[in-house]
């Protein structure tokens, strides 16, 4: 699964929803000719990314190339269970990517538009969130 090598700040604070904010940055197909697109905010973990990379993967065969254009880099701390208030803040339990609407998750290329379409979309029920397959 996807966490960082190296990071400078080991604990993050948590930041503000905003449900209404698009996202403004990779919003266009820049390596494949399909893609699969967020329409909904939330955070997706490393998890949930890589079950949607090994559906795409499976249902291709193998073939054509996928591209993630997300990495799960916020770091989510969580206390052991039946602990008392105090004590700081928790340990780094996973990593996650907060995705705005608008976002492209992933691209693919190389294979036919029904097997694209297809994968993608299948990759889509894995994610937390409602999402739409784009195309150039």
């Amino acid at each position: 699964m996807l966490i960082p090598k190296k990071v400078k700040h080991r604990k993050w604070h948590k930041g503000r929803s905003r449900k209404r904010q698009v996202e403004t940055r990779g919003i266009t197909l820049s390596f494949g000719a399909f893609g699969l697109q967020a329409l909904e905010s939330a955070w997706i973990n490393s998890r949930q990314i890589e079950a949607s990379r090994r559906t795409i993967t499976h249902f291709t065969k193998r073939g054509g190339k996928v591209w993630i254009r997300i990495f799960p880099d916020k770091p989510v701390t969580k206390k052991p269970p039946e602990v008392t208030l105090g004590g700081g803040k928790g340990a780094v339990d996973h990593y996650v990517f907060p995705v705005k609407p608008g976002r492209i998750l992933f691209e693919i290329d190389g294979v036919d538009e029904e097997m694209a379409k297809e994968a993608l979309r299948r990759a889509g029920h894995k994610l937390p969130i409602k999402t739409r397959v784009i195309s150039k």
